[in-house]
């Protein structure tokens, strides 16, 4: 079995298990990811090109205004050995957007110029795809199936 293959497969265990311990816990759990922080080169215009080619709305300038809103599913939440060779070894994250269709997500992408790589293989948790932002940040589309849909 492929690395990308046992990776898939634990994140998916991983998930069950998780998820399983903290019910079973009765702890209380955050309920997502409120926000993604990062240095950039070129703060403006990388947001803009999340915005542009990714959908993904700027921070408002005021409080009135609503920020991007993520439609609800499944988030792996991961780290990686520093050693991994699953993205680029130069950096110390990798994103991954849930996708409703990667085939046209891909080709709206390659359209405006951005190479993006989809995975051959479909796994029993979806489709992967692998391009770069302008800054060369590593991120991964995800077009989910199976349990992993909702």
């Amino acid at each position: 079995m492929s690395t990308n293959t046992n990776r898939r497969i634990f994140l998916g265990v991983v998930s069950a298990v998780a998820v399983a311990t903290a019910e079973a816990a009765d702890m209380e759990r955050v309920t997502g990811i409120g926000g993604f922080f990062f240095r950039a080169k070129d703060p403006k215009s990388l947001a803009k090109w999340y915005a542009d080619h990714l959908g993904v709305d700027l921070v408002p300038s005021n409080y009135t205004d609503s920020p991007w809103r993520q439609g609800a599913g499944p988030c792996a939440f991961q780290p990686f050995p520093e050693t991994t060779k699953y993205f680029d070894e130069t950096k110390r994250w990798m994103l991954n957007f849930r996708v409703r269709n990667l085939d046209t997500m891909a080709a709206q992408l390659r359209a405006a110029g951005i190479t993006v790589e989809i995975d051959p293989k479909s796994y029993p948790n979806g489709r992967f795809a692998h391009l770069k932002d302008p800054e060369g940040n590593p991120l991964e589309l995800w077009e989910p199936k199976g349990s992993d849909e909702h």
